[in-house]
């Protein structure tokens, strides 16, 4: 009986098992991810207190445990993740090829990465002055980065390797199915030339049975009054003769109807002699056929009547078949006669290509049943096409065949299935486990290099956008704010606001202009993604390079009046030292 399909958050629709377990590996690799990416660069994480890395990171493991029972919702959250934690990339890279890859329907494929996509460019633009990324610009250009190196690239790679898997899906069960009707089709031609030897078989001994009871009764007439007890003898032998005729009609009546298809002709004791060969031959030269017999050797009259039934078969099953594909093509048929074995060779050349040529291929049937036939007799038949573009069919029987010659059932050339369907030295079992380790282990190398790639990918366009973001003179450095820029411009410029600044000028900084409305405390644009060490979400290095002497920090004031730059305010602020806590005695 069938298990059913598991209904587990960590298994696809229709996959047997929890997937616990690989759900647990998978949420502890993306982790590792997570910290490959963050750890060498930790700008990457932005302002953002420990907590809420801690929190978002869940969030983009949970959402990659449960992307194949929730692909859509998993690859829309991990987008959102993605916008307010960029080292989160390579586990939504993770999600959005599986998502790809398992959406069969085109139009829905496209729609959720579009959406997802879109989701990281909003995600990141809105929180990118709050995360410590910088302004909003910056943010939608970070958002566009990591949307398509780490969403849209896997994307693709899973969209075509889902097709792929479909594809060869459909194709493995095409030839399944093709195999399955071809073992059907040659099991059913090798039962029907069965039926039809058990017919003959029944004409061959039902004549020799028709003739022991009909000399059985004359003998029984003759010796009616010159020895009554002989007479009864020979009234046994009559009615054995004639109950043997009828329980062999029964048992070969199980076969099916034997008044239907059971052979060509009616046996004679001539059938497949020469003189019965040389009849065929002419029966297809009146048909058209430019035929040449040979015959070498002996008559086949002394063999026994299934060999000459074999012979006959072959002979007039391959001139069938002539007929019916190349019929006007030269035929040459060969018969050699030895002392152990008959051999039958016929064959055809390459047809003239005509108007009227008839084409097509045939169903096999009857070449499977001469097989049969042939094998029966412990014997071996070859069919096939030759190198100057005609066909060959070549069959050789033991003049005395074995009795006691049992053949198996299933076809010498058929090779879809048993241990010779894998090679003469690998067995079944050993082939198909080495070559699942083999696929897994391609699979996962070809994981690895992909996470590598998208990584490299997402690192460099990150760089890129931090390089370009900042507008530079002909000199190469950047360009200060200026009055009369916006707000925007300023915070898009000094990265926006940090609260170590603002606090440590608190209380020390000079009286702001009475037409200003706010002001803001940025540090250098260099640090945008470093926070203070000890304090998250405040100021950074650049904060650290500004003291100018023992005791003094320098900051830089910009106050606006409603949206514009009004004034520029730069002063210096004391630093309280550091002393070492000493130690009690």
């Amino acid at each position: 009986m069938t298990a059913p399909a598991s209904r587990s958050p960590f298994t696809a629709p229709g996959e047997r098992g929890r997937g616990l377990w690989r759900a647990l590996a998978e949420a502890f690799g993306g982790g590792l991810l997570i910290l490959l990416v963050l750890l060498p660069e930790p700008r990457l994480g932005g302002s953002l207190p420990a907590p809420a890395v801690l929190l978002l990171g869940t969030v983009a493991l949970t959402l990659l445990a449960v992307r194949r029972r929730y692909p859509v919702t998993s690859l829309l959250g991990t987008a959102v993740v993605l916008g307010l934690l960029p080292p989160a990339g390579l586990p939504a890279a993770v999600t959005a090829y599986t998502t790809a890859q398992h959406q069969a329907s085109p139009r829905r494929r496209t729609t959720a990465l579009t959406a997802a996509a879109a989701l990281t460019v909003l995600a990141g633009a809105a929180s990118a002055p709050y995360t410590g990324l910088g302004g909003h610009r910056f943010g939608l250009a970070v958002g566009a980065v990591l949307a398509a190196t780490t969403l849209i690239v896997p994307a693709l790679v899973g969209t075509a390797n889902g097709q792929q898997i479909r594809l060869l899906g459909a194709l493995r069960e095409r030839a399944v199915a093709a195999e399955e009707v071809r073992r059907l089709t040659d099991s059913e031609s090798r039962i029907h030339e069965r039926s039809r030897i058990a017919a003959e078989m029944h004409d061959l001994v039902g004549h020799r049975l028709s003739l022991v009871s009909l000399h059985a009764g004359g003998l029984e007439m003759a010796l009616q009054k010159e020895s009554p007890e002989l007479r009864d003898e020979a009234e046994l032998v009559r009615r054995s003769a004639r109950d043997a005729m009828r329980e062999l009609r029964e048992v070969l009546g199980v076969l099916g109807p034997l008044g239907r298809d059971t052979g060509p002709g009616t046996l004679t004791e001539a059938t497949g002699t020469r003189s019965d060969i040389e009849a065929l031959a002419e029966e297809s030269r009146r048909g058209g056929i430019a035929l040449r017999l040979a015959w070498d050797g002996p008559d086949l009259d002394g063999r026994p009547a299934r060999v000459r039934r074999a012979v006959h078969r072959v002979v007039r099953e391959s001139l069938t078949n002539v007929h019916r594909y190349a019929p006007e093509a030269h035929v040459t048929v060969a018969v050699t006669h030895t002392e152990d074995l008959v051999e039958i060779v016929v064959r055809n050349g390459r047809p003239p290509v005509t108007a009227d040529a008839p084409t097509g291929l045939g169903t096999g049937r009857g070449l499977v049943g001469l097989r049969e036939r042939v094998t029966l007799l412990g014997g071996a038949l070859e069919a096939g096409p030759t190198p100057g573009g005609g066909f060959a069919v070549t069959a050789r029987i033991p003049a005395r065949p074995d009795p006691e010659t049992v053949r198996a059932d299933t076809a010498p050339d058929a090779r879809g299935s048993g241990p010779d369907a894998y090679g003469p030295d690998i067995a079944p079992g050993t082939g198909r486990a080495a070559a699942g380790v083999h696929r897994r282990a391609v699979t996962a190398l070809t994981a690895v290099l992909g996470l590598a790639g998208v990584g490299v990918m997402m690192v460099l366009g990150l760089v890129l956008v931090s390089s370009a973001s900042t507008e530079t003179d002909g000199s190469g450095l950047p360009d200060p704010p200026r009055i009369g820029m916006s707000r925007q411009e300023v915070e898009d410029l000094m990265y926006g606001d940090y609260a170590l600044a603002r606090a440590a000028a608190t209380g020390r900084e000079p009286a702001r202009p009475a037409h200003v409305t706010s002001c803001i405390y940025p540090a250098e644009p260099d640090d945008v993604f470093v926070p203070a060490a000890g304090n998250p979400g405040t100021g950074g290095a650049a904060a650290e390079r500004a003291v100018e002497g023992p005791g003094h920090f320098t900051i830089t004031r910009y106050c606006f009046r409603d949206d514009t730059l009004a004034a520029i305010d730069r002063f210096t602020v004391p630093v309280m030292p550091q002393t070492q806590p000493r130690e009690s005695p």
